[in-house]
């Protein structure tokens, strides 16, 4: 691809191994500029080991949360095109070309994976209880906030990087809430969104814990309505030229 990209990998207390070959086929696939891992509280042999695979590392000695890795990973990038995806690989590789390419072909500012989209090739499903609690997160947000999407907390998500500029201002949630806001303030700077389907693979080891998790985002989906609100309806907010919610264009629907 002409563009420069770069990948964001967050990461707390990784499977170094399966990290290593995801690495290995994000290479692959994409052939990035840069990949970042921004770990946090990392073990001298995590840093040994991803030392080996030449990659930045953002390494913090204290817990800054999945959007404040995001963060400072997208701000350190200077590539022109900025990747993050979750460190467990449930994304793969081939899936992350696929969401770049609607930024790379000048079609949206910003891309998503989703994992509701009807074409989604989901390999092997989240727990019963993982499920549910998603999908009443996912219409709770689509009813409360100004940018609807079908899946907000995907962990694959591209930007260029002037969107970014614009975009991180108005980004503060440290959390998993990170992925809500952050579609929630693009959507509502006027932004296009492009809607991706993915190939998904939950990894049921994951260090997150739903119940904790959805309490998390329940109580910032409250904050981000709040400040995302302001953002659509205020034109000092305003970065671009406004849009309405159809300007969210899912990929791969009917029409497209």
């Amino acid at each position: 691809m002409a563009d420069s990209i770069g990948v964001v990998i967050p990461a707390y207390q990784p499977d170094i191994s399966a990290l290593e070959t995801y690495i290995k086929h994000i290479k692959s696939e994409i052939s990035p500029k840069e990949v970042r891992i921004e770990i946090d509280v990392p073990t001298q042999d995590h840093i040994d080991r991803l030392s080996e695979l030449d990659v930045e590392l953002g390494i913090s000695r204290q817990r800054r949360g999945k959007g404040a890795a995001i963060m400072a990973g997208f701000d350190a990038l200077e590539t022109n095109i900025r990747l993050f995806t979750d460190a467990d690989g449930s994304v793969p590789a081939a899936s992350l070309v696929d969401i770049i390419q609607p930024i790379a072909a000048s079609e949206s500012d910003v891309s998503i994976g989703s994992r509701r989209h009807p074409t989604s090739d989901i390999i092997t499903h989240q727990t019963v209880l993982r499920r549910f609690l998603g999908d009443i997160f996912a219409l709770g947000a689509q009813y409360m906030l100004p940018t609807r999407c079908q899946d907000y907390q995907c962990g694959a998500k591209a930007v260029t990087a002037d969107a970014w500029s614009s975009i991180g201002h108005h980004c503060y949630e440290p959390g998993f809430a990170w992925d809500l806001e952050f579609v929630s303030v693009a959507g509502s700077l006027g932004y296009e969104i492009a809607e991706v389907p993915v190939t998904w693979e939950d990894h049921p080891d994951s260090t997150v814990s739903p119940l904790s998790t959805s309490v998390e985002l329940a109580s910032a989906l409250v904050d981000v309505k709040r400040r995302t609100d302001a953002i659509a309806t205020s034109p000092r907010y305003r970065d671009v030229e406004s849009t309405d919610e159809s300007d969210l264009r899912v990929l791969g629907s009917d029409g497209d």
